[in-house]
């Protein structure tokens, strides 16, 4: 079966966003490889522009749009991060933008998407359907909808973050990300198999939110009810269609983390690391805290998806 995406369109990607993103910094600590067992090597997406791998994959996409649609503007649904990309990818390229969000989104990735020049309206996640809202409002004012994971541009933009890893950090036996709707897993997942043999993939969910999981063990895609975790960017109900074949096809297993674990990565992250890390992008430290891989694994890389953090819930998981 032919997948969405090819090694050959990240490395277009690579080339089409190279001088407007930052190429951002691996990371490395005694203290966590003690604690995890293995060398990590922490690529730090939570340095990107707009503060995750999201302004990747947004940029990318948005300029391949023709002028007509450039001009007319933009759409996109997000709970924060892909709201942020978005919002400054369209500045940056002189597009008008509208951004979709639930309407309990961390206030700070609500002002920070305002601040980047966006109109911003609100959903209900526990009672609306937001692509079903945000096709409803592209439909009206004639804008193009930027998905936040399930699109090719976005997916390949997405995988840059592993070509520059894997170009920084060699030997690596796997590659880790978070999983909420796919794209930068499977993004990673096609760009890591192709630059290095006999490496694995694997995927990081909250034990809340684990439709991506449940959906590989059922051989289909599943969804589940509105899943309540502090990872609020990873409180998808069903992975990507366009993303969830390549899942399928490259990554090796999806884990989970609790609730409690994801709370102590951010903390270890914070204290230890001296880096911000939002929940959603800590599931994949908390797992190697958790010593949820295999043994066999002695250098690890894994994406930070972001560092995007109300500051009134690090301030909660502080004390």
């Amino acid at each position: 079966m032919k997948l969405p995406i090819s090694f050959e369109q990240v490395v277009v990607a690579r080339k089409r966003i190279q001088g407007n993103i930052h190429p951002t910094p691996v990371i490395t600590s005694r203290t966590l490889d003690e604690w995890a067992g293995c060398k990590v090597f922490l690529k730090c997406e939570n340095l990107q522009r707009t503060g995750s791998f999201k302004f990747r994959g947004a940029y990318h996409a948005i300029g391949q749009l023709t002028p007509e649609q450039k001009k007319r503007g933009i759409i996109a649904f997000s709970s924060g991060n892909h709201a942020q990309a978005t919002a400054l990818a369209a500045r940056l390229l002189g597009v008008p933008a509208v951004i979709s969000m639930p309407a309990d989104a961390p206030q700070v990735k609500i002002v920070a998407t305002r601040g980047y020049g966006a109109e911003t309206v609100f959903y209900n996640r526990f009672t609306e359907d937001r692509e079903e809202v945000t096709r409803r409002i592209a439909e009206k004012r004639q804008l193009t909808l930027i998905p936040p994971y399930n699109h090719p541009d976005i997916m390949a933009g997405a995988g840059t973050a592993a070509m520059e890893l894997l170009e920084q950090v060699s030997d690596l036996g796997a590659v880790i990300t978070p999983v909420g709707g796919g794209g930068l897993l499977s993004g990673t997942a096609v760009a890591s198999k192709r630059m290095s043999s006999g490496i694995s993939v694997f995927g990081v969910e909250p034990e809340n939110a684990d439709d991506t999981r449940r959906s590989l063990l059922a051989g289909r895609r599943l969804t589940i009810p509105a899943p309540e975790t502090i990872a609020d960017g990873l409180r998808i109900t069903t992975p990507g269609e366009l993303t969830f074949p390549v899942i399928q096809s490259h990554v090796d297993d999806i884990v989970t983390v609790s609730e409690k674990m994801i709370k102590e990565a951010v903390r270890f992250a914070i204290m230890r690391l001296k880096l911000v890390i939002e929940p959603s992008g800590a599931v994949p430290l908390a797992a190697l805290l958790d010593r949820r891989f295999p043994r066999s694994l002695h250098r690890v890389g894994v994406i930070v998806s972001g560092g995007n953090m109300d500051p009134a819930v690090l301030a909660r998981l502080l004390e």
